[in-house]
């Protein structure tokens, strides 16, 4: 177990969440002293309400690879963050810090207690031991910087605190609540870095259709979800989706969430019965209607499909579902079980970035170097976590992308700090 009694500061770390946590941690184990300055009463405050408070820590993948498939958007960049601070590092930091683990479905690891403040406690112990300085309560207004390098930052109160590495770990615009307000954003772009807009990834989407309104609290379970842009797959997969107030969300949509064009809109494909082929599912339903007899069709639907679903559903295909079901026509049966199996819904846009789990877009990665996380554009500037444009789907992913690149970044800055 590490610990340090340093005291002077060489290194600043801004924003006590995930990345800065583990940013100053790594900084100050290579040797360097260190300041984390957060601006809220707490540390970690958008980890403890990760996971719906249980707090994905980390997905467990086989290699770099499987992990770097669960990238969208530049994932190569994250290949050298991982390969020094993996998932099974997290995972045994966690534990020297006394912070049991486990794994569940989908290599999703949680502290085995299922409260996401052990994981928080487990990272202040670590940050103590290695004598990192925390000043809570502190905003910096500013990075003062230019291109012969960080000189320090200036805080809200006016004070200037000096130091010759910066590293910007402020998050992205997501729960805003959390203290992610962009501050990262605008200091990259004051320091001269491209910004990519920052939008809603991993969130709920609005339909055009209303019908799903209808049916808002109903899950659907072993779906098939496809997404089209202009007419090419962007997304598919099968899973959980969930009815709402606004359209859809749930695991599915969620996920693809993470492939939509820049103007938030798309087609969506929803098969109901993916485990049957066309054959099995006309079969299924002519056997189904010609036992049935004098029986309403959308009674007979409850074989199905789930009961508020299936008094809807003959509407979505043209047909009354007060039909008896010895009325039904071939034709009524062909458009019933197309529907069943590619049942459309027009994506408006999504939900606002405030519901997001996280935020798209960021610092471009370009202007970042993926061996140190240093920016090329402005020496001893640090970047890592949320507030660069890289992110990913859920299953803590996302989490391990700030726990690595934040790694990442305080080891490098403080091995350049102490050349």
């Amino acid at each position: 177990m590490y610990t340090s009694t340093r005291k002077t500061s060489d290194i600043l770390v801004i924003g006590g969440g995930a990345a800065g946590m583990m940013a100053a941690i790594f900084a100050a184990r290579t040797g360097a002293g260190v300041t984390l300055l957060e601006k809220n009463e707490k540390l970690g405050k958008k980890v403890y309400i990760t996971g719906k408070g249980r707090c994905n820590v980390t997905n467990v993948c086989e290699d770099i690879q499987d992990f770097l498939r669960e990238v969208p958007r530049n994932p190569r960049f994250l290949y050298s963050a991982l390969r020094l601070f993996s998932p099974l590092d997290m995972l045994a930091l966690l534990e020297d810090m006394g912070c049991e683990t486990k794994v569940e479905r989908g290599r999703r690891a949680f502290p085995v207690s299922d409260h996401a403040s052990d994981v928080t406690k487990a990272l202040e112990k670590g940050l103590r031991l290695a004598g990192v300085d925390i000043r809570l309560h502190t905003e910096v207004r500013r990075v003062l910087a230019d291109e012969a390098g960080v000189r320090g930052v200036e805080l809200a109160n006016g004070q200037t605190l000096s130091a010759s590495r910066v590293i910007v770990c402020t998050g992205g615009v997501s729960y805003p609540s959390t203290g992610s307000t962009g501050d990262g954003f605008r200091w990259a772009g004051e320091t001269g870095h491209s910004v990519s807009p920052a939008r809603p990834s991993l969130v709920g989407l609005c339909t055009k259709e209303r019908w799903p309104m209808e049916l808002q609290g109903l899950t659907l379970k072993n779906v098939c979800l496809t997404g089209y842009n202009c007419g090419k797959i962007i997304y598919s997969e099968q899973g959980e989706l969930l009815f709402t107030h606004f359209g859809v969300s749930g695991p599915l949509v969620i996920e693809c969430s993470c492939h939509l064009p820049e103007n938030g809109q798309c087609e969506l494909l929803l098969n109901l019965k993916p485990g049957l082929t066309k054959e099995q599912l006309d079969q299924r339903l002519t056997r189904e209607l010609s036992a049935a007899g004098k029986k309403q069709l959308s009674t007979v639907m409850q074989s199905l499909l789930p009961l508020r679903f299936a008094s809807l559903f003959p509407m979505l295909c043209g047909v009354d579902g007060k039909t008896p079901c010895s009325q039904v026509t071939g034709g009524m049966r062909a458009q019933i079980a197309e529907k069943l199996q590619a049942l459309p819904l027009a994506v408006t846009g999504t939900r606002p970035i405030a519901e997001a789990i996280v935020t798209r877009g960021g610092v471009d990665v370009k202007a970042i170097s993926p061996g140190t996380m240093e920016s090329k554009k402005v020496p001893g500037l640090y970047f890592a976590g949320e507030v660069i444009d890289v992110d990913a789907h859920t299953g803590g992913y996302n989490l391990q992308i700030a726990w690595s690149t934040g790694a990442l970044a305080g080891k490098s800055a403080a091995e350049a700090a102490l050349e």
